[in-house]
C-alpha cells in the first residue's frame, strides 16, 4: 500500500526516535529539514461537477500553483496547467461547469485599495488579474479575460463578473461564442454586484445597490430586459436560485434613512484602522433604536418573469441576532443559512415556499459549523464541524428539510471543504492529522474509510511526527483558553529544553490537532513539527477571540484595541512553560504572523523577563492612530510599553501588505533604534501579507530558525541574570 493510500483511521501517528541530547548545547543536525516538511503540496478550492463524477482543485506546490483533476472511480490526480515557476501569481475562484467538461480560475492576487495587482516578483511588465480556462480533457490552458471575480454559468459556456459597479460578461472559448468583454452586459442606475446564473445559463441575477437601498435584478441574456424583485425601501442582497429557476430568494433588510451612508467599514487582520468590524455605519444622531420595533432580517422569494416577491420569514422584531446572516442558500424545498442564535455557528432552515415559524436547526452540537456542499438534489447537506471533537474537524451529513445530523468520519484526523459527487455515492474533502499534511480524499457519502488519492514526496518526514497534546490553562482573570503541546520525541528525565509558543494571527482562527485548513498554518504547524524535532518544548495558543469554542470565546470583552485582554493568554502560556520542570525558564520565546504579531510585541514590550526572543511577522504595533497615553487604544499598544522592552526581536514584512499597514513595522523599528533594543529586520519588497513567493517563506523560516538557534538554543547573546 502505498503513503497516497493509507487510510486515514490507520494512519501513523509516530513520533521520531531519540536525538542527541539539544540543552544547553548548539543546535543538533536535523533529521529533516524545512524544505523537507514543505515539500508536499497543498490543495485549495476543491470542487465538484453537478452532472459528473468528477472533482478539481488548486493545488500550490513549493511554489507552484497549478489546477489537478480527478475522475470516478479511480481519482488518479491529473495536472491540467503547466504554471512551472515561483512567481508569486496566485490562483483563486476556481469553478467547474455542471458537466465537467471546463474549470475556469483566477490567475493573479486581489487588488490593494488603489487597484494595484500584487506583483511579489518585482516583474517590470506589471501583473494582472485575469480569468483563465482549461479543458478537463487536456490541452493548454487559455486566458478569457481580465477580472477580478468570475461567475461561471452551468454549461460552461460564458463567465459574468463585476467590474466598476457594472456586470460584464464573455465568452469561455471565443471560437464557440462571442460577446464583448469590454463593455458592460447592461447599463442601469447604480452599482451593479454579486452576478448569479440561472440554471439554465440563460439569465443572471445581481444585486443592483443604490446607496441607501438595494434591488435584486434578473438578466434576460437571450431576450435583454431586466426584472427587479418586489423593488421596495430596503437593502436586498444575496440573490440565490430555484433548482428550476423559476424563482430568486434574497436577504432583505432595512434601508438606510436620511442619507446614512452604505459602506460597511471592516478591520482586516490585524489593521491599525479605526473602522468599526462589520457594522453599518449610521449618521450622527441615528442608532438602530429607531427601529427597534421593527425586524433587521429577512427571506423573500421573486418570481424571477414577474418580479412578485413574497416575504417567506423574518426574524422576531427587535433581534439582532441575525444580523452577521450574509448568505442565503436555496437547498432542495428550503433555504438555508448560517447564523449564531445560541452561541454557536450553525446552519438552519426555512421552507422555500414560506409558513416556517421558526427556523430549523440543521447542525447540532457544540461546534462551529463550516465549509459545506449540497447533493445534487440538494435534499442533503454536507458540512464540518468540530462538534463532538473540539480541536479537530470532521464531516457530517443532515437533510435539508431537517432531520438527525449523522457523522461521516471521525478519529484523529481533520476532514472540511466536502465536495459530494454527482452520483451522490462519494464525498471528497481535503484531509490531514497530526502527520499526514493536508491531502484531497474520498469517502463513502454515507460514511467509512477515508482514502487519500495524492502520493507524498520520498523526502517528507511522515514517520517523524510528533503527536501534539491538548492542554487546558487559566489566565490571570479567570478566562480559560486552549493550547497543543508538542513534546520533543528525544527529551530525556531531568533535561530542559528552550521552548517556543506559536501565537495564530486572525485572531478569528482556531489551531487543531493536526495540520490546518488554511495555508500559512499549515506551513506554520509543519514548522511547529520542526521546533519539536530540534528540541524545543512547543506551545500552539488558541487565546480568546478565536473561532471553535463559541460566541464568548469569540467575543470575550476588552479584547483588541480596547484593552488587549487577550494577551493575558499569552503570558499565562509563557507562566505555564517556565514553570515546567523540562523547560528552561531563562530560555522562551515567541514567534506569529499579523495577530500574532501582534501578541509577539506585547510579550517582547510587557514580559522581556518572561520572553527572552521572539519574530513579529506583519504585526501591529499602534491600535489606531492616537498616542495619547490616556487613549485605552494606546495603552492597548505594544509601543506603550517600548521603555520596558529589551528582548531581541526579528521583524519581517512585506511592503505591499493589504491587511496590515507596513508603518507598523516602519514606526517600530524607529522605536526601537532609539530606545537600543536588538532587532534584526527583513523586508520583501512588493510582497503582501500572506507571502506569495515560496523562496520568501523558506527564508522566513529559515531567519526564524537561525535567530532562535542564537537567542535560545545556543543560549547565547541574551543575558538571562534576573530571570527564573
Amino acid at each position: 500500500m502505498t503513503r497516497a493510500r493509507l487510510l486515514f483511521s490507520a494512519l501513523a501517528l509516530l513520533s521520531c526516535p531519540a536525538l542527541a541530547t539539544l540543552a544547553a548545547l548548539p543546535a543538533q543536525a536535523q533529521r529533516f529539514s524545512i524544505e523537507d516538511v514543505l515539500s508536499p503540496g497543498y490543495p485549495v478550492q476543491l470542487v465538484s461537477a453537478r452532472a459528473a463524477d468528477r472533482i478539481a482543485w488548486i493545488e500550490y506546490e513549493e511554489g507552484k500553483r497549478n489546477v489537478y483533476t480527478a475522475v470516478a472511480p479511480d481519482f488518479a490526480p491529473v495536472r491540467l496547467t503547466r504554471f512551472e515557476d515561483d512567481d508569486g501569481r496566485d490562483l483563486s475562484n476556481l469553478r467547474i461547469s455542471d458537466d465537467g467538461s471546463t474549470l475556469v480560475f483566477l490567475r493573479g492576487h486581489t487588488p490593494n485599495r488603489q487597484g494595484w495587482i500584487a506583483n511579489p516578483a518585482s516583474d517590470p511588465r506589471g501583473a494582472e488579474r485575469a480569468a483563465w480556462a482549461v479543458s478537463t480533457a487536456g490541452g493548454e490552458p487559455w486566458r478569457v479575460a481580465e477580472a477580478w471575480n468570475v461567475a461561471l454559468s452551468p454549461d460552461g459556456a460564458w463567465i459574468a463578473w463585476e467590474s466598476d459597479g457594472d456586470i460584464y460578461r464573455a465568452p469561455v472559448n471565443p471560437g464557440v461564442a462571442t460577446g464583448d468583454p469590454e463593455r458592460p452586459l447592461f447599463s442601469v442606475f447604480g452599482s451593479q454586484d454579486d452576478p448569479v446564473w440561472s440554471p439554465d445559463s440563460r439569465r443572471l441575477a445581481f444585486v443592483s445597490d443604490r446607496e441607501d437601498h438595494s434591488f435584486i435584478g434578473v438578466y434576460d441574456t437571450e431576450r435583454p430586459g431586466i426584472t427587479y424583485l418586489g423593488p421596495a425601501v430596503d437593502r436586498d442582497t444575496s440573490p440565490t436560485w430555484s433548482p428550476d429557476g423559476a424563482r430568486v430568494a434574497f436577504i432583505r433588510r432595512p434601508g438606510l434613512p436620511f442619507g446614512a451612508r452604505a459602506e460597511r467599514g471592516r478591520i482586516p487582520e490585524g489593521t491599525a484602522t479605526e473602522e468599526g468590524e462589520g457594522e453599518d455605519v449610521w449618521p450622527a444622531g441615528m442608532t438602530e433604536a429607531w427601529f427597534a420595533g421593527g425586524y433587521d432580517f429577512s427571506i423573500w422569494v421573486g418570481d424571477a418573469r414577474t418580479g412578485e416577491a413574497v416575504e417567506v420569514w423574518h426574524s422576531p422584531p427587535g433581534d439582532s441576532i441575525y444580523r452577521e446572516v450574509r448568505e442565503v442558500i436555496w437547498a432542495g424545498d428550503h433555504i438555508i443559512f448560517q447564523a449564531e442564535p445560541d452561541g454557536w455557528r450553525r446552519y438552519y432552515a426555512v421552507a422555500a415556499d414560506g409558513g416556517t415559524r421558526d427556523p430549523v436547526e440543521l447542525t447540532p452540537g457544540d461546534g462551529i459549523a463550516e465549509y459545506i456542499s449540497l447533493s445534487p438534489d440538494g435534499r442533503t447537506l454536507f458540512y464540518a464541524t468540530n462538534a463532538d471533537d473540539i480541536d479537530r474537524r470532521h464531516l457530517w451529513r443532515v437533510p435539508t428539510a431537517g432531520g438527525g445530523a449523522r457523522q461521516l468520519t471521525r478519529g484523529d484526523g481533520v476532514e472540511t471543504n466536502p465536495a459530494v459527487l454527482a452520483s451522490g455515492e462519494q464525498v471528497a474533502m481535503l484531509a490531514a492529522s497530526a502527520s499526514h499534511p493536508l491531502t484531497v480524499a474520498v469517502a463513502p457519502a454515507s460514511g467509512g474509510d477515508v482514502r487519500t488519492i495524492r502520493e507524498l514526496p520520498a523526502r517528507y518526514p511522515l514517520d517523524e511526527h510528533v503527536v501534539p497534546e491538548p492542554v487546558t490553562l487559566d489566565a490571570e482573570d479567570g478566562f480559560e483558553f486552549y493550547n497543543q503541546l508538542f513534546m520533543p520525541p528525544d527529551l530525556e528525565p531531568g533535561e530542559q529544553r528552550p521552548a517556543l509558543i506559536f501565537i495564530h494571527g486572525g485572531s478569528r482562527r482556531q489551531m487543531l490537532l493536526g495540520y490546518h485548513y488554511m495555508h500559512f498554518y499549515h506551513m506554520a504547524y509543519a514548522i511547529n513539527q520542526y521546533f519539536a524535532n530540534k528540541g524545543y518544548v512547543v506551545l500552539s495558543v488558541n487565546y480568546r477571540s478565536g473561532i471553535g469554542y463559541g460566541r464568548e470565546f469569540r467575543n470575550a470583552p476588552g479584547r483588541g484595541r480596547e484593552g488587549n485582554t487577550e494577551y493575558q493568554d499569552i503570558r499565562a502560556a509563557g507562566e505555564y512553560l517556565r514553570d515546567r520542570p523540562d523547560v528552561d525558564p531563562a530560555r522562551i520565546g515567541l514567534w506569529g504572523l499579523s495577530y500574532g504579531g501582534i501578541l509577539t510585541a506585547q510579550g517582547l514590550a510587557r514580559d522581556s523577563d518572561l520572553f527572552a526572543a521572539g519574530v513579529d511577522i506583519a504585526g501591529v504595533h499602534l491600535w489606531g492612530s492616537s498616542i495619547d497615553p490616556e487613549s485605552v487604544a494606546y495603552q492597548s499598544s505594544a509601543i506603550s510599553e517600548i521603555e520596558n522592552w529589551t528582548s531581541p526581536v526579528l521583524l519581517i514584512h512585506g511592503d505591499d501588505d493589504r491587511n496590515v499597514a507596513f508603518s507598523q513595522t516602519v514606526g517600530l523599528v524607529q522605536l526601537l533604534r532609539a530606545h537600543g533594543v536588538p532587532h534584526e529586520l527583513i523586508v520583501f519588497p512588493d510582497d503582501v501579507h500572506d507571502f506569495l513567493l515560496h523562496e520568501r517563506w523558506l527564508t522566513t523560516f529559515d531567519a526564524t530558525d537561525r535567530f532562535f538557534d542564537r537567542y535560545l538554543m545556543d543560549g547565547r547573546a541574551v543575558a538571562t541574570e534576573g530571570r527564573r
